[in-house]
């Protein structure tokens, strides 16, 4: 008898996260032959010599015979204070302990907010590009991510029009990515008030991901979408993965502000599903912890010019917009940057086919600029993480191989199914 396949559910085949698919497969298989890959796809700190603060990894050590057990279903208190009185400092009122919740890294807290918010046929506005996790955890939870654009002209900064323009009587909620993935761009005060503004209008719930809140250049200031109103519903994520350089610790934090008597119920469910999953991490509980306490975990010095982060942006830029037929906007804030590349110049149809290509051709796994929902097919991310003279050596190779395109010497192949 044949046997019918098992399938996945209808859902699941909505969601994509290219970070890690196909073509990061493929520079695996490369890897398992013997050959070197520089990944560039995914923002992982540690692997490009940059480490977690010792006095982070010092408590979370110290306090590991007590991570044995499980913490309460939001998070040990301890941490969950010490987080509270750090939103506080950052301006946002009225947060205590109860308020926040500790998870296993901000995608994990994203889903569980979306699952327990989300009904089917809902609409969450999210940025076009965008990190692909809320468009999957909204598909996942039900709901249709519908992608409001930001302006490559304006700094990337949101198109206030487009985002007006989606809102309709299915909108529940919109999500702000500041600084953001994979721009690296930082919205000021102005930008913010305006959105707030909508959601105000339009009753819609803020999801404000601040997952880089610390690390931002040139001396300019992150603020906080919570400390910008106390009379809307606000749901900051946040986390040690990328401003504390502790990806694999899987450590994060999802705070309630503003108007929480009106989402009283949604928090109770919330609370319910934390619960499910019984506690987060609880070494990572530590980290966090100390992260917002300890001054000596700030990333300033990196961020300062002359530190590692700045110094590796700055010659990304220098790099990559030497290329002829590349544009890029300089990077506010966090480790990436979204090149522009002359696609009509280069013969370039599928965004896909030239990271592919370039995979093959030059040993570098970068990311396509429509795996993060933009609509057009001539931008690709950059991950700025790898020291200076690495940076300059991807330059060159994408330089070379541009070249190569443009004379014919190369061609690009499609991505295998």
């Amino acid at each position: 008898m044949t046997k019918q396949p098992i399938t996945r559910a209808d859902k699941v085949k909505r969601v994509t996260y290219d970070m890690r698919g196909p073509i990061a497969e493929a520079a695996a298989k490369l890897e398992a032959e013997g050959q070197k890959i520089l990944k560039l796809n995914i923002g992982n700190v540690s692997p490009f010599g940059i480490m977690p603060p010792p006095n982070m990894v010092g408590f979370m050590v110290k306090n590991l015979p007590a991570a044995a057990a499980y913490s309460e279903a939001r998070g040990l208190k301890s941490a969950r204070e010490a987080i509270a009185a750090w939103h506080v400092k950052h301006g946002v009122n009225g947060v205590t302990a109860n308020d926040v919740y500790l998870g296993n890294g901000d995608s994990e807290l994203i889903d569980i907010a979306l699952k327990s918010l989300i009904n089917p046929g809902d609409e969450v506005l999210v940025p076009a590009p965008d990190y692909p996790v809320w468009n999957g955890c909204t598909i996942m939870a039900g709901g249709n991510p519908i992608h409001y654009l930001c302006d490559e002209a304006n700094e990337w900064q949101p198109s206030l029009a487009d985002i007006e323009a989606k809102i309709n009587e299915r909108t529940k909620a919109i999500v702000i990515i500041n600084p953001n993935n994979p721009t690296g761009a930082l919205y000021g005060k102005e930008v913010l008030l305006q959105i707030l503004e909508l959601c105000r209008k339009h009753n819609l719930v803020v999801f404000s991901d601040e997952i880089y809140s610390e690390v931002v250049y040139d001396e300019a200031k992150h603020i906080s979408t919570g400390s910008l109103a106390d009379d809307l519903p606000i749901v900051t994520f946040n986390g040690i993965s990328k401003s504390w350089r502790a990806c694999g610790y899987r450590g994060g934090w999802m705070t309630f502000s503003g108007d929480k008597e009106v989402i009283k119920d949604w928090i109770a469910a919330v609370t319910l599903l934390t619960g499910m999953r019984l506690c987060s991490n609880v070494m990572a509980q530590f980290a966090m912890q100390s992260a917002v306490t300890d001054e000596a975990n700030s990333p300033a010095a990196l961020i300062a010019p002359g530190g590692e982060f700045c110094l590796r942006r700055d010659a990304a830029y220098a790099a990559f917009n030497a290329i002829d037929g590349i544009n890029v906007v300089k990077a506010k804030a966090a480790f990436y940057m979204f090149p522009k590349v002359d696609i009509a110049r280069f013969g370039i149809k599928s965004d896909k086919d030239f990271v592919y290509s370039l995979l093959l051709a030059k040993k570098v796994l970068i990311t396509h600029g429509t795996s993060f929902a933009y609509p057009i097919h001539d931008h690709f991310r950059l991950v700025f993480l790898p020291d200076v003279e690495t940076i300059k050596g991807v330059a060159s190779a994408m330089n070379e191989f541009l070249r190569e395109l443009e004379s014919g010497k190369a061609k690009l192949l499609s991505v295998p199914n």
